[in-house]
């Protein structure tokens, strides 16, 4: 498959995205053949860690391929994208649940469906230059793929407000809210890998890391912490507009652009999840809202203002300040027979 590389390289299964053309943006069929090697791997006695990471400067992953995914809705069926993210998402829990080491190296930009390879790795790296987003919230979706798991268990309020706005996460913020580990020059990548593969032993992991740079985010956690703690998007809203401030006003402008469905949804995702770690649990709630999502969420629309049409002005079904609970409701509540599973997926 040319937009993926699986192979074995010493003590090492060896994973590599191979489409820097789209920034290494995952199909169907690549989270199919990461969660087939995943499963081949578990019992092989000659693979003692995995070893995750991309082609190209530019990123790690970018995300989900969404113009596969507008494709299929505009086709009137959405039972392949059900598909495609039901087993993204059971390969998802493989990687967070797998008993051998995996160790990620993330550069340039890791996004969305980028998140759930790179971020469940136990070893998770970036560069000084990498950066960290979950921006589903600007097209209609929520943060998925696992990562609301770990913004419900970021300090304060910061997964609320990730989670929201999109922000853009740089090594120092992504450490701090737990999306990863250690902070490595690129330039001691090769040298790396080549150890990881003949050892099987990440610890000299450890001997290769330098001090994280404390990033934005970490400055702003007591604004982000007085004005994201609301258990609803009405709540987080009139608490920055009770606030003259120059946090509150970007803050406002942001979240006016983005679907208020979504960042609603978001903050109920993130409010249940707080209380668990249990990724399972988390990838259930995501699949609710996606299963639903090319009928009843913005998601179709959202994706033809950034993507196809690229007018970035997206006409999302509510308005910011005229959303009904129950729409909310709608969206996470029970699938039934259609809920997500694991059964007989476990490593």
């Amino acid at each position: 498959m040319s937009d993926i590389s699986i192979r074995k390289e010493g003590k090492a299964g060896r994973i590599t995205l191979t489409r820097p053309h789209a920034l290494n943006a995952l199909t169907y069929d690549m989270c199919l053949a990461i969660d087939a090697a995943l499963i081949d791997w578990v019992d092989d006695d000659e693979v003692a860690l995995i070893l995750i990471d991309a082609e190209g400067d530019r990123a790690f992953c970018a995300g989900g391929d969404i113009r596969e995914i507008y494709e299929i809705g505009k086709s009137g069926d959405p039972t392949r994208a059900r598909n495609f993210w039901r087993d993204e998402y059971r390969m998802n829990a493989r990687l967070f649940e797998y008993p051998k080491p995996i160790v990620s190296f993330m550069q340039g930009f890791t996004m969305g469906g980028g998140v759930g390879v790179g971020c469940h790795a136990s070893h998770r790296i970036m560069a000084r230059s990498s950066r960290m987003a979950m921006p589903e919230c600007g097209i209609g979706l929520v943060p998925d793929v696992g990562g609301s798991l770990i913004l419900a268990h970021a300090p304060g309020q910061l997964g609320t407000y990730i989670g929201m706005t999109g922000a853009r996460m740089a090594p120092g913020d992504a450490i701090h809210a737990g999306f990863a580990d250690y902070v490595i020059p690129q330039a001691k990548w090769p040298a790396l890998k080549a150890d990881l593969t003949r050892s099987g032993d990440p610890n000299s992991i450890n001997e290769a890391a330098i001090p994280a740079i404390p990033g934005n985010l970490s400055a702003m956690q007591p604004m982000i912490d007085a004005h994201f703690g609301g258990g609803s998007l009405g709540e987080i809203l009139h608490s920055l507009r009770n606030e003259d401030s120059v946090f509150t006003t970007n803050a406002l402008e942001v979240l006016g652009r983005n679907s208020p469905l979504s960042m609603a949804c978001t903050i109920d995702i993130v409010r249940q999840l707080s209380t668990t770690y249990d990724v399972r649990a988390s990838l259930e709630l995501e699949y609710r809202f996606v299963y639903r999502a090319l009928e009843h969420s913005d998601l179709l629309e959202g994706i033809r203002a950034a993507v196809i049409d690229k007018d970035r002005t997206p006409h999302w079904k509510h308005d910011l300040d005229a959303l009904p609970a129950e729409a909310v409701k709608a969206m996470l509540a029970p699938l039934g027979d259609n809920e997500l599973t694991f059964l007989g997926d476990e490593p």
